[in-house]
């Protein structure tokens, strides 16, 4: 007996799930050259095992997203937000593209926030994102967010220190009032390499096609790196609460990347695993009267 429970206790665990290998730790600092924007915690052994993961990974993903959106028609229901933050070319367009193209858009409302307008600017730094939230039922993608105004307003001192300051915990209100009100933050940081940033604007440089992608203020923002990388670490380390936690997920590896925000998803709609609602009215006589219509 002792023998048997020996070799029980040597059975294999299963491993963690990937939303608490990539998460960042509550009220821990975050020092982003500790972390390898080349790795692959938890991911397939290779880019042609991800590449072979993602059809199952999609079909699961549509299915729970149906259910959301169907969860929603009975009145109320849950909400999920997806924030892609990262520096240029770290692949939230990419993202979008690879990732949510797998859902059905009528239950996606995707918001790309870029500087803001002049009427943005004459209300809260909320007020915009409050009015791009997704409706019951939803998946939300925000491109960049609202801590662009905690990220370059701090590198290139837009916003007096002290009122920067105070946005951390504003953010933190804001994300623990959504929780409340039954919305699912999935924050994504997508931790890209210096050298690879780099190659990816010169690729946009040597194709044309591509040239509608740069600017030359990401040479600006390139020369900033250190700042960003000091402001990003700020926002993760003031800004991952138990309510809505940063994931940081490497993105040197598209496939990895893409693999890794697919199964954060996954991970977060099967927790609250929507159901399909019953019907309010008798199907049983809907049947009958269908039939007798010929």
């Amino acid at each position: 007996m002792a023998k048997k429970d020996r070799k029980a206790g040597r059975r294999k665990q299963p491993p963690p799930a990937l939303r608490e290998l990539l998460r960042i730790p509550e009220g821990e600092p975050v020092d982003l050259a500790s972390y390898d924007s080349r790795a692959t915690p938890g991911g397939p052994a290779d880019k042609a095992a991800a590449l072979a993961a993602v059809p199952p990974l999609a079909q699961r993903l549509a299915g729970l997203q149906e259910r959301l959106y169907a969860a929603s028609t009975a009145g109320g229901g849950r909400r999920v937000l997806l924030i892609l933050q990262g520096m240029d070319t770290s692949g939230k367009g990419g993202t979008i593209k690879h990732v949510i193209g797998h859902f059905n858009p009528a239950g996606c409302r995707i918001r790309a926030f870029k500087t803001p307008t002049p009427e943005e600017r004459s209300h809260p730094f909320l007020w915009r994102v409050r009015r791009a939230l997704p409706e019951p039922g939803e998946i939300g993608i925000f491109d960049r967010s609202q801590y662009e105004d905690v990220l370059i307003t701090r590198v290139r001192e837009l916003v007096p220190r002290r009122d920067l300051g105070r946005r951390y915990g504003q953010i933190n209100r804001f994300e623990q009032g959504l929780a409340d009100n039954g919305v699912t933050l999935v924050k994504v940081f997508l931790h890209l390499g210096h050298e690879e940033q780099r190659d990816r604007l010169l690729a946009r440089l040597d194709n044309p096609d591509k040239h509608w992608k740069f600017s030359p203020s990401d040479i600006e923002d390139r020369a900033l790196w250190p700042a960003y990388q000091e402001a990003y670490e700020l926002a993760l380390h003031r800004c991952s609460t138990s309510a809505a936690p940063w994931y940081l997920v490497p993105a040197d590896r598209k496939w990895y990347r893409n693999w890794a925000i697919s199964t954060l998803l996954l991970e977060h709609l099967e927790a609250l695993d929507p159901a399909y609602p019953e019907a309010d009215f008798d199907v049983e006589e809907s049947r009958r009267l269908l039939l007798a219509t010929g």
